[in-house]
């Protein structure tokens, strides 16, 4: 036991003292605030302000109502000109638009308007929305005057429509949308852990097979010790990672609740993700998180260094080898992306109870409520289930170590590996 504990201590140690995980664990809280905080200062320093000429020959565009559209939304720009289009066309950049609208004299306010913005560059569909909009609130305006349907009426034809929301029986307190962001959130974040960790198993294992490494530590442990005391050290370090987020998130969290008040874009948002944490269980995500992230880790990863240990120096033969594991996680992303439309259906319960799809699929699974969407039953068994799971991968991968670590020049496959495995001591 000691010598597993020396092999956890250094691998721990060695790994958290290099630079990349320093900086890796550094640039998510910033990437974090970036996203609260610069998302909004950068869509409002790099929006598009876009001022238009409008000639109307049909006469419905009058200068009163295009004037009232300008005040109440002052992102794009429409002036009414009595400019011909033929020279509009060649003189609007000089006349200080940045592109023009023709309204055709046969416009039918009964009948749909087919318009062109005609400019001297090209904006993608978000660029050139904000004057389909406002074109589009003008030409309703006009049909609501032909109509007869003033502001009262109109009013009252908005707030009448039928509002839709979903309620959990078994849990009211549940909702959807959060919990599908969420979920969707957890599942993707948790995929990138265990590729990336998984890999860096591999890839250490790989090392210390081709450096010689391996033979001298094993004069002294068994394979067994080595492979396990390897995994459970960088399982640690994914989780001290891990545990650093979530710290800095809660600070983060804490200190931007002490100005709610301000009434800016990024508070604003800050706001919006405050009532989103509100609504779902927190430290229970949070644990089973955690939970799901060793469980998974340690599953993924006995596979990851059973492979390592059995390819050579060729990384390419050890990304063939590891396509069939890559490719479950690859798997359980899918089903998780299919068990979200249904959390309680047949394939968001198998799927999150099996062990291999488990951690990415309950974590989808487990924003929509506990016990409403997955009862408690069903959560012990999966736990249970994944830990039974990693228990018999690193049984086997054991196995597969203890021979492939030591073998050299010798391109093995996946029959041979599972024939190391089986094989009676």
């Amino acid at each position: 036991m000691n010598k597993i504990l020396l092999i956890i201590q250094r691998e721990y140690l060695t790994r958290v003292r290099k630079k990349t995980f320093i900086i890796s664990t550094i640039l998510f809280p910033v990437m974090y605030l970036a996203l609260i905080f610069g998302a909004s200062y950068i869509a409002e320093k790099t929006s598009t302000n876009l001022h238009v000429a409008l000639t109307d020959s049909s006469g419905y565009f009058d200068k009163g109502r295009i004037e009232r559209a300008n005040q109440n939304d002052s992102s794009t720009i429409l002036t009414l000109v009595t400019t011909s289009a033929d020279s509009l066309k060649t003189n609007f950049q000089n006349m200080g638009y940045d592109g023009f609208i023709v309204i055709p004299a046969n416009a039918d306010w009964q009948n749909g308007l087919d318009l062109k913005l005609q400019m001297g560059r090209t904006l993608g569909m978000e660029g050139s929305a904000p004057v389909k909009n406002k074109i589009n609130r003008i030409w309703d305006d006009i049909k609501n005057e032909k109509l007869g349907i003033n502001d009262s009426i109109k009013a009252t034809l908005q707030k009448s429509g039928i509002r839709l929301k979903q309620e959990n029986l078994n849990d009211s307190t549940s909702n959807s949308g959060v919990a599908t962001g969420i979920g969707y959130f957890a599942g993707i974040f948790m995929y990138i852990i265990l590729l990336l960790y998984g890999t860096q198993v591999m890839m250490g294992v790989m090392e210390e097979k081709t450096n010689r490494i391996a033979e001298v530590i094993i004069s002294s442990v068994k394979p067994f010790q080595l492979m396990l005391g390897k995994i459970i050290g960088i399982g640690f370090v994914a989780l001290t990672q891990f545990v650093i987020w979530i710290l800095c998130m809660i600070l983060i969290y804490n200190l931007s609740s002490a100005g709610k008040t301000d009434p800016t874009m990024a508070t604003g948002l800050v706001a919006g993700m405050q009532s989103v944490l509100s609504s779902i269980n927190v430290p229970l995500v949070i644990f089973c998180f955690g939970f799901y992230l060793l469980g998974g880790f340690f599953f993924y990863a006995s596979l990851y260094a059973a492979i390592g240990s059995a390819a050579n120096e060729d990384v390419r033969e050890a990304q063939s080898l590891s396509l069939p594991v890559t490719m479950l996680i690859i798997i359980s992303i899918m089903i998780m992306s299919a068990a979200m439309k249904d959390p309680s259906g047949p394939l968001a319960v198998w799927g999150s109870i099996i062990p291999f799809s488990s951690p990415i699929v309950m974590m989808g699974r487990i924003p929509f409520g506990v016990p409403g969407t997955v009862p408690w039953w069903q959560l012990g068994l999966s736990m249970v289930s994944l830990i039974a799971g990693f228990l018999l991968t690193t049984w086997l991968a054991g196995k597969i170590y203890r021979t492939g670590i030591l073998m050299y020049g010798k391109k093995p496959t996946w029959k041979e590996m599972i024939k190391w495995a089986i094989r009676k001591n």
